[in-house]
Formats: C-alpha cells, structure tokens, sequence
C-alpha cells in the first residue's frame, strides 16, 4: 500500500486525454497537486458513476492548480471506446491513464495481486511528488468527489500554512488548529 509521506515512483504511460493520445510520466505531475484515481475496471458498474461524479469536479479541481489522472489496468484504446460510448465517461476531460504493464498500479501499492486489477483507491501528491492523501474501498463502495475536493483544500491549507491542522469536517475558511502543549485534554 501507498504510504503517506512517500514520494512517488517514476512511471511512463499512454492515457487518452481529450480526443487524443498522449504520454504522460511522473515527471510531468511535478510542481503541481496531483490526483491519481484508481479503479477496477472500465465498462463496469460502479466506475463510471464515480469517474462522473469526480468529472462534475474537475473545474474546480483544474482551478485550484490540480491535475486529476484516472488509472486502470485497461489500456488507453479502451478508454477511448468507453469515452465514446458512456454517457458519463463521455464528460471526462481528465486524462485516463492505460496501466496495462501494472506499473503505476504496482508503484502505488494497489494492484489486486493475481487479478491484475487495481482497487478503488486514491491518491493526492503534492507538488513535490510527496503522497499527502490516500483512500481505499472495497469493491461495492463508491468514493465522493466533493469529498475528496474538501480533503485537497485542507492539504493544500497545511502545506500553506506550516504548524496548522485542520480538523475534522473542516470546510474552507473554518477555524484550524495550532498543535500545542496547552492544547493537549483541552479538544
């Protein structure tokens, strides 16, 4: 498993990305956030609701300096079909990276052993290529984008603003914490 703090391993891959083909490397994310969304499969059930719901996100993401990177395990010719033939995958303006030689699945930790699945996992990096976030669920449970959206603004408010947390259920512009010995017993 991908662990908070690490940074991120090198990677090549072809993605589909806006109607073309692209290349896409880990040194391509550096200097800016980054969201790398796994998920199991493309035509399945559960996938494309969430790839939706974090598609109707990404202006905002895109606004605030994030890059989103959709990973699976399927090569960048069948996210092409399902981009083209899905609705809701259909809204993708991310690019969707093919993982077919599970290298980015591997890097990450989150390649289904004997499947060559990825599990429904996320990752945010930070600028500096440093993993600051991470989510995983189990095979029936969907993720939330805006969720996720909330979890990126509070990382980019510590880096921000060194020897500040926020706490739980933090929301932009809300109160933040300043660890401290006084503070210990008094939450």
């Amino acid at each position: 498993m991908g662990i908070i703090g690490s940074t991120i391993k090198p990677f090549t891959a072809q993605a589909f990305h806006q109607g073309k083909f692209v290349e896409v490397t880990d040194k391509g994310t550096a200097g800016k956030w980054a969201v790398f969304f796994f998920y199991p499969a493309d035509f399945t059930f559960v996938c494309p609701t969430e790839l939706e719901d974090l598609a109707d996100q990404y202006k905002g993401l895109k606004a605030m300096g994030v890059e989103v990177y959709a990973v699976s395990t399927d090569t960048h010719f069948s996210h092409k079909a399902w981009h083209d033939t899905s609705p809701a995958i259909g809204k993708i303006d991310f690019p969707m990276l093919g993982d077919q030689n599970h290298v980015i699945s591997t890097n990450f930790g989150v390649l289904r052993e004997g499947q060559g699945l990825a599990d429904r996992a996320t990752f945010v990096v930070d600028p500096d290529g440093v993993i600051q976030v991470m989510e995983v669920t189990c095979e029936g449970v969907g993720r939330n984008a805006e969720e996720l959206v909330r979890k990126i603004k509070a990382a980019i408010y510590v880096r921000e603003n060194p020897g500040q947390v926020c706490p739980a259920k933090w929301e932009e512009g809300a109160d933040t914490l300043v660890p401290s010995f006084d503070l210990v017993g008094k939450i």
